[in-house]
């Protein structure tokens, strides 16, 4: 089980590579939502999401024979940019396999900072193990990693730095790694405080995996919140949410939208609609929190397609 020492020799490792990332107060909206509020602005990170913190520790923790075999993985697009610029950073080469529906803005990121990628309609997994076989590649998963999870889990002890007295921490869940990692370092720090997750709907993959007992395959969802739409929740990831997520609630495709658009009027930031679902969850009501609370909702990414993003708002 992930401990709160793994995650902080993730911080001396990956340090100088990733961005601090800033902690702010939104009045605005915590006035709506009757809490104190403050957000995580990961959206600031390097290549526009969280991811590189996990990358950068998974990478590192490898050794150069390792890294230079070759990379893969799968992503919806924001692990495939952050793997594409680690990777390049390091010396290393990433093959990252993507849906042929992916946002093309991250396709093309992905191709910019380096990395290979293979668009397919067949389910992505089997695509990248197929890949990793034929070309002896080292698997990167986009989640589900142990060295992924502590590299996340700074996001938890910058979170703390900034809101000492915090009462509950609003993360958005895809996989679970980001969640499972934050847990982690603001359980060990401070016992009281609540932690909750959120995810779409439309793709309710940790909650289903709550419910099992286990992970769910739940397909191909499609929510507008692409980063949030794995097929399944990681085997590493579920217990640590099963033991210190004290729930995951979910958010329909309006509210997400609704946030969107209140976070970019209202606070002034480019953030994509899967980083914003926090916030949606606390003005829906989705998760309840008691009154004047003090609250921070991580803004994991802005890698936000412009033309996507006029359709929906």
């Amino acid at each position: 089980m992930l401990e709160l020492a793994d995650i902080v020799s993730a911080r001396q490792r990956i340090a100088g590579r990733v961005h601090r990332t800033p902690t702010f107060p939104a009045r605005t909206l915590g006035e709506m939502g009757g809490v104190r509020l403050h957000l995580k602005a990961e959206l600031f990170q390097k290549t526009g999401s969280f991811k590189p913190r996990g990358v950068f520790n998974k990478l590192l923790s490898m050794s150069d024979d390792e890294r230079s075999r070759g990379l893969v993985s799968i992503s919806a697009g924001n692990h495939a940019a952050a793997l594409a610029f680690g990777s390049s950073s390091l010396g290393a080469r990433a093959t990252i396999v993507m849906r042929a529906s992916a946002v093309r803005s991250k396709v093309e990121a992905t191709r910019a900072y380096g990395g290979e990628v293979i668009l397919t309609e067949q389910p992505l997994m089997d695509v990248c193990r197929e890949i990793q076989e034929v070309q002896g590649l080292i698997l990167v998963h986009p989640f589900d990693d142990p060295a992924l999870i502590a590299g996340q889990g700074t996001v938890g002890l910058e979170v703390l730095e900034d809101v000492p007295d915090l009462d509950t921490v609003i993360v958005p869940v895809g996989g679970g790694g980001l969640i499972a990692g934050i847990a982690t370092a603001v359980k060990a720090s401070r016992s009281e405080a609540k932690v909750i997750g959120v995810e779409p709907e439309e793709a309710d993959a940790m909650t289903r995996a709550l419910e099992a007992g286990e992970p769910v395959d739940i397909g191909h969802p499609t929510s507008v919140a692409d980063g949030l739409s794995p097929p399944f929740a990681g085997r590493h990831t579920l217990p640590v949410v099963q033991r210190l997520v004290d729930e995951v609630v979910l958010v329909s495709e309006e509210d997400i939208i609704q946030a969107t658009r209140l976070v970019m009027e209202r606070c002034k930031l480019a953030a994509e609609p899967a980083g914003v679902a926090g916030v949606a969850a606390l003005l829906s009501g989705a998760a309840q929190i008691e009154r004047d609370s003090r609250v921070v909702c991580v803004i994991t990414g802005g890698n936000v397609d412009l033309d996507r993003l006029a359709q929906i708002l």
